[in-house]
C-alpha cells in the first residue's frame, strides 16, 4: 500500500541531524560518520517507519546502525518516530538514507566492513519476471558480498513461505551457510533477540507464521 503524502515528511528529513542525503559521498567512509568509529556497522535494508530500527538502535548503543528506503516520505516518517524514541536523548548512532538496495554496492564497499545486514519482509516479488528483484536473490547476494565482513551475517524475516523457501536456496547457491531458520519465529522465542516490525505485528495478529533465518559468509 502507497502512503499517503505527508507534507512535512521531506522538509523534516532534510533537517534532520541523522539524515544523510547522498550516500554516494560515503563509501567507503561510513565508519568516520558516526561518533563511535570502532562501533560495528549493522545495516537494515527497506526501513519502512523505521519500527526495528529505533528500538535497535537504543537497545544497543554500542552498535551503529544505517537504515535505508527508497521512499523520502517513509523516510520522514522514520525520522519522526526514531526522534520520538529517542525523547530528546543525542543519536549518535543511528544514520538513515534514502538509495534504491538494489544497488546498494554503489554506496558501499569492503572498507565499510558492515558486520550484519537486515532484511524485514521485503517484498516477495512472486511473478518470475520479477524474482531479480527480491533482496534475498542471488544477484543481491552477490552485491552484499563486496560490503558485508568476513563471518558477517544476514538476518532475514519474512511472511511468505515461496519467497522464505527458495531465498534459502538463493543462500545456498551464493555461498552462504545457514546457521539456523524457522518457520514459526513466534514460537521460538530463544531463536534471537527479536525486535517486532510493524508489519510482523500485523501479520502476527492475523495468525500468518513468521519465517526467518541467520546466514553468514
Amino acid at each position: 500500500m502507497r502512503m499517503r503524502n505527508k507534507p512535512w515528511a521531506k522538509e523534516e528529513l532534510n533537517k534532520s541531524k541523522i539524515y544523510i542525503s547522498s550516500p554516494e559521498e560515503n563509501k567507503g567512509k561510513w565508519k568516520e560518520i558516526f561518533k563511535k568509529t570502532d562501533n560495528p556497522i549493522h545495516l537494515e535494508l527497506g526501513c519502512g517507519k523505521g519500527f526495528f530500527v529505533k528500538k535497535a538502535a537504543i537497545q544497543n548503543p554500542n552498535i551503529n546502525y544505517i537504515a535505508i528506503d527508497l521512499v523520502d516520505v517513509i523516510l520522514g516518517v522514520a525520522n519522526r518516530n526514531i526522534q520520538e524514541e529517542f525523547a530528546g536523548k543525542e543519536i549518535n548512532n543511528l544514520i538513515l538514507t534514502r538509495y534504491n538496495a538494489e544497488e546498494i554496492d554503489k554506496i558501499f564497499d569492503n572498507r565499510d566492513d558492515i558486520q550484519r545486514i537486515y532484511i524485514n519482509f521485503c517484498n516477495p516479488w512472486p511473478k518470475p519476471r520479477h524474482k531479480k528483484r527480491r533482496l534475498t536473490h542471488m544477484r543481491q547476494l552477490e552485491k552484499y558480498k563486496t560490503f558485508l565482513r568476513k563471518n558477517g551475517e544476514i538476518y532475514f524475516k519474512t511472511d511468505d513461505d515461496n519467497l522464505f523457501r527458495e531465498s534459502l536456496e538463493y543462500f545456498e547457491q551464493a555461498g552462504f551457510k545457514t546457521i539456523k531458520t524457522t518457520n514459526d519465529l513466534n514460537n521460538m522465542p530463544e531463536f534471537w533477540q527479536n525486535i517486532e516490525t510493524e508489519h510482523e505485528i500485523k501479520f502476527k495478529n492475523q495468525g500468518i507464521k513468521i519465517k526467518a533465518g541467520i546466514f553468514t559468509l
